[in-house]
Order: structure tokens, then sequence, then C-alpha cells
């Protein structure tokens, strides 16, 4: 249960309850219990224990006192001692209402909701209740029963917008000729079409929606779904649209350690034809660190499959281990793209990556955002053209601007740089691409 959930759940327990009358607060003549509810009256839970405290051992059994002591140490963030005197209450008191609602409160602050939810229904069934005070802690038990069961299904999402310019749309070299061994003696061969670089303005909208349903206190299943439509302008050839769609389970100990297992399947389409399907199963562990950071260990299996181009059907393994920060996102990861057919062997690639990411902010509104990526591939055989194996290394760099221009309304000027270094020439650009984003979230 959340801090806040605690919070609403402890103000209105004190408002309904108070409703009715209750022994405890009549009865509490003796000046110490007075001065105690006093000073946890005014917001000072620590001062009225230490009052009561060191009189526990020769007051623990009386009702008054006890139920005291109880409300200053559970406020006080005393738990134990605030179950051990409420209990006591119980024991000498079983009908007191005020003391099982406190009770029940303290178990959900030290994290027994299970415990927390039976003492809390029993004050609900108690018959001495008045209608309106029931009707109040009903409507209590209701989000309370919401955060035992995990809390309520939330969807979020976005939709944004980006338009700007792409120095090398098609990813190609900037060479106009290159020299084929296998064709050496014809001289070089002169370069084309889609075969040399590209400069265009683009549009492109992305959105997307994501479900949590829980199932559990720990344990959900979440769906998301991502669409992308990217307009070259100029040249339908290098149109781009994409879906991605992901259904899975997660499991959060009650550490805060969470497992994860999911199935995705992404269509693409280029030059508004259908050209690629992957379909993947990823699992992760992710572990909580201290202020919030997690470490998390991710694999995954996606089996790809190229509409006209079958030697490039593939299987892919890859392993990631990657550390998100308050500030800085950090990843390695390692895998393999292993053709099924024989004859495309040299299409196949095994593979190293690292990442490194960092959010700095200026204001409230807005920050700095800078990203950093390399990927190394070594194909696994001789392409025919070059009749030798292709090694590529590929890196990225971006740097943005990320403005909060109202609530969820965030605007993004962004300039990106990938340098593709291959030895076989055809493989080998650079690109530059500068654009301005805005995006809405929900």
């Amino acid at each position: 249960m959340t801090t806040t959930a605690l919070r609403a759940l402890k103000i209105g327990l004190a408002a309904s309850v108070a409703a009715f009358s209750i022994a405890p607060a009549a009865a509490a003549t003796d000046e110490a219990i007075v001065e105690a509810l006093a000073l946890h009256s005014a917001g000072k839970a620590a001062e009225a224990f230490a009052v009561l405290a060191p009189l526990e051992q020769a007051r623990a059994g009386e009702p008054d006192y006890d139920y005291a002591l109880g409300l200053a140490a559970a406020d006080s963030g005393q738990h134990g001692r605030a179950i051990a005197a409420l209990q006591r209450v119980l024991a000498v008191q079983p009908g007191n209402a005020q003391a099982r609602a406190e009770i029940a409160r303290v178990y959900a602050m030290a994290g027994d909701l299970d415990t927390a939810k039976t003492e809390f229904d029993t004050v609900i069934a108690d018959p001495s209740l008045p209608d309106p005070v029931r009707q109040q802690l009903n409507s209590l038990s209701n989000r309370y029963h919401t955060q035992l069961r995990g809390g309520s299904t939330r969807i979020s999402g976005f939709v944004d917008v980006e338009g700007g310019y792409d120095s090398n749309v098609n990813a190609a070299t900037s060479a106009t000729s290159i020299t084929l061994p296998v064709f050496a003696f014809l001289g070089p061969a002169t370069l084309g079409g889609g075969a040399t670089r590209q400069g265009e303005a683009f549009g492109q909208v992305q959105a997307g929606v994501s479900i949590d349903v829980p199932l559990s206190r720990q344990t959900k299943l979440f769906a998301s779904g991502l669409g992308l439509w990217r307009d070259a302008h100029g040249d339908k050839a290098f149109d781009q649209a994409a879906l991605t769609g992901t259904l899975g389970i997660a499991h959060t100990s009650p550490s805060g350690h969470t497992v994860s297992l999911a199935a995705q399947s992404q269509q693409f389409w280029l030059a508004h034809q259908g050209f690629r399907a992957s379909h993947s199963a990823i699992g992760q562990y992710t572990r909580r660190l201290k202020n919030g950071d997690a470490l998390s260990f991710a694999a995954q299996y996606a089996r790809i499959d190229y509409r006209t181009d079958t030697l490039r059907d593939a299987d892919r393994f890859t392993g990631t281990i990657s550390y998100a920060g308050r500030q800085v996102f950090a990843a390695i990861g390692a895998g393999k793209e292993a053709t099924r057919q024989a004859a495309g062997r040299h299409l196949g690639y095994a593979l190293g990556t690292a990442q490194l990411g960092a959010e700095l902010p200026l204001t409230t509104a807005l920050s700095v955002v800078g990203g950093l990526s390399a990927e190394y591939r070594d194909y696994g055989g001789a392409d025919p053209l070059f009749g030798a194996s292709r090694h590529d290394t590929q890196l990225d760099a971006s740097l943005s601007l990320r403005l909060m221009i109202a609530k969820a309304l965030i605007l993004r000027p962004r300039v990106s740089f990938t340098r593709n270094d291959s030895n076989l020439a055809l493989y080998d650009y650079r690109r530059v691409t500068v654009s301005l984003s805005i995006r809405q979230e929900f």
C-alpha cells in the first residue's frame, strides 16, 4: 500500500470512528494519558510516546493506557510496540471498535496487509456501529481492498509528432562509385538510386498506450501497443511504418525485486509494402537498489521473417545488463543473429552493444538529455560481392532539450549523429538528423 493510501486510511479512520463514543477517550482522566493524547492530537506522536513509554512495565494491561500508547507508538514509527499495546486493549475489550480499527491501520503500515484486512473487516461487521459511520467505513473498506489487490487498472499513453531533416534517409554510403573485387577488371561500379546517400525532410508520428492490470498485490498483467508512421517527403521508397504489441506478466517480491515474462510481436512496412515481421519472448529480472535505482538483467529471443528476402530470415538471441538511476542510464549487451538458411550465413552476425544516457535538469521544466551508444557487428561469412566478411562498428550520439510547456505536454528539439564504420565501402556511412517534436502524455 502506498504512503498516500495509508495517510488517507488514517484520516478516514480517525474521522469515522470518532463519530461514535469510545470508552478509552471518555475514560482517559489520568494525567499522563491526557497529556499524551493532547500531544498526539497536536501531531507530536514521538513526544507522546516519550511520556508513556517509561510507564509501560507498570501500567501494561490498562486499556486506557495501552490505547494511548498504541496511538503514540503507531504514529512515531514504533509498529511492533503499537501492535503489542493494542492487542492488550483487545484482549480486555474485544468489542473496542476504535482499537481494532487502529490495529488494522498499524498492521497495514507494517506491511502485513492480510491481517490488516481481517481486522478492518471485523470493525465493519460490528453491529453496534451507527449506520452513518458504517457507510463511511464501507467506503474506506472499498478503497482499502483495492489497495490490497494491488490497486486499480492503470492506463497510460502518449502521442508524439515530430518533423525535421535527415541527411541520410536511406542509411547509405556517400560514395558515388565502388570497386567490387569480383568485377575489378571492369573498373569502379557507379552507384545510383537508393544505394547512395539521400537527404530528405521528414515527418513522423508515434503513439502508444499501456495497460497494467493487478492480479494481486505483487503480480500484474501488462500490455502495450506502439505505432509509428514516418514519411520521407519527396520519395515514398523510404516511408516507414511499424506496429508493436506486447503482453506479459510481472511479479514483484516484498523487497521490491521484479521478474517479468513477455511476448512481443512487430510488423514493419517499408515503401508501403510489408517488409519484416518479428515475434519475441523476453525475460527480465530487475533488482531495486538504494534511492530508487535499479539493476536489470534481460534475455530475448526473436524470430525474424522478411517478406521478400528469405535469405535474411533469422533467429536472434540477446542478453543485456542495464543500470537505471535518477539521471543516468547505462547498459551493455551481446547476442547473435543467426540466419536460418546456410546460403544467407554472410547476413547473420554476432554483436556487442554499449549504451549511456543522462538527463540533467536545468529548471523544474527544462532539462538536457544526451545519449551515446556503440554496436559492433561481426558477420558470419564472406559477402558475395566483396569476397570478404563484413565488420561494422556503429556509433550513435544524440542531444536534446526537454521542455515541459504544460502539464504532460513536452517540446523537444533534438540533433543526432550516426557513424557506421564498415570494412566494406558499400555499408560505410554517416547520418545527421535534426528535428523538433511535441509530445502529449496521458
